[in-house]
């Protein structure tokens, strides 16, 4: 349960945004769009071997530089 304190006097946009954040971080909401659909495991071994490799791709521009 996210709990966001709310203090006297507060704009409620401020305490709204602070609760979208809190909410964004715990990734309640990007598990539950991975989870309505199946993915095959050798599609997210395929997914996760392109974003290591293009991770490495730009470690290495920033070396060189």
């Amino acid at each position: 349960m996210i709990i966001v304190p709310v203090k006297e006097g507060e704009n409620i946009d401020r305490v709204l945004k602070k609760l979208k954040r809190k909410f964004e971080k715990t990734g309640i909401l990007k598990e539950l769009r991975e989870r309505q659909k199946f993915n095959k495991p050798s599609v997210i071994k395929r997914e996760e071997k392109i974003k290591a490799v293009y991770k490495q791709r730009m470690q290495n521009q920033q070396d060189n530089m």
